[in-house]
């Protein structure tokens, strides 16, 4: 591996590939060469947009909402990377795994880090601006949640939890950036994303069991240990029946549902497959959620063309 590459980043992404060779500490800091996160960041923004679509009987989600949506979902990934290594650093220098991220590794200073930290939250600020004033609130708490999140696995074993709050906060606000409030299909679809993300990031958790207990860092991987496979798929289970009751409040086709059905398949086999000793495995498992998010995304919008063909 080279000297300026990060160990656990697909080889030959388009990182270094293709930037410039001054962006490129500062474009794996925010972890644009694994950009999984920014797409699970997205996704309950996009399935959020989808549904209040349905709730007024769009042919379509907003395209410039989602436009929106997915530049912040991952400008904001990254600022909550850039964060997260700038607190942690001294735990990723200890971990074979994540020894070779910018700042351990010496590509990037902990002050030139802060200052891209800056640029990213201002960046991201200037995309929520563009929605409501209830919107821009509700972004604007989200911070508290992302603020907090590095500090989490030092006291509890359930930073998962907490990051499962961060990274489903989109959806609340896909349906506020059209409704201008909130209602109870974006609140259970933002706890079941909840338990998407604790499921999921279980599995990728589970790549640092060893590690995490050497440094002393907490997770559910080590919490759940030999038993984290029942405690993946009971999270998954929730996630799909809190998906479902969201659906019946905004009076979802069978599309919606069918679209839900494949989503859970998908969980099925991620359960099937998962094998907390297997590290490569679990990484492999964890990305394919990007997909998963899509099948049920696509579902959403077949229903929303659907309904919206049959009441024109």
């Amino acid at each position: 591996m080279r000297a300026d590459t990060v160990a656990d980043a697909p080889a030959g992404n388009w990182v270094d590939r293709y930037a410039p060779a001054f962006l490129r500490p500062f474009l794996r800091l925010s972890r644009a060469d694994r950009p999984i996160g920014g797409w699970l960041l997205m996704w309950p923004c996009w399935w959020s947009a989808a549904l209040v679509a349905l709730d007024r009987n769009r042919a379509f989600p907003d395209p410039w909402h989602l436009v929106l949506l997915f530049v912040g979902a991952f400008v904001m990934r990254g600022a909550g990377c850039t964060l997260n290594d700038l607190v942690d650093r001294h735990i990723d220098a200890a971990v074979e795994r994540t020894r070779s991220r910018p700042i351990p590794s010496g590509q990037v200073s902990a002050p030139a880090a802060a200052a891209w930290l800056v640029l990213q939250a201002l960046v991201g600020l200037a995309v929520v601006a563009q929605f409501n004033l209830f919107t821009v609130c509700l972004g604007i708490a989200s911070l508290a949640v992302v603020a907090i999140y590095p500090f989490m696995k030092r006291i509890t074993s359930w930073p998962q939890a907490v990051l499962g709050v961060a990274f489903s906060w989109g959806a609340l606000m896909g349906w506020a950036a059209a409704a201008g409030s909130l209602g109870w299909s974006p609140l259970l679809l933002f706890a079941g994303s909840i338990l998407w993300v604790i499921g999921y990031d279980t599995i990728y958790a589970c790549q640092d069991r060893e590690d995490d207990a050497i440094v002393g860092v907490r997770s559910t991987a080590l919490l759940f240990g030999e038993h984290a496979r029942l405690a993946v798929a009971g999270f998954y289970a929730g996630c799909v029946l809190l998906f479902a009751l969201s659906l019946t409040f905004v009076d979802a086709s069978p599309f919606s549902f069918l679209g839900l059905a494949c989503f859970a398949v998908h969980l099925l086999w991620q359960v099937i497959r998962f094998d907390h000793e297997d590290g490569a495995r679990c990484l492999r498992i964890f990305r394919s959620n990007r997909d998963a998010g899509a099948i049920f995304f696509a579902g959403l919008v077949v229903d929303c063309l659907w309904q919206w063909m049959f009441s024109v």
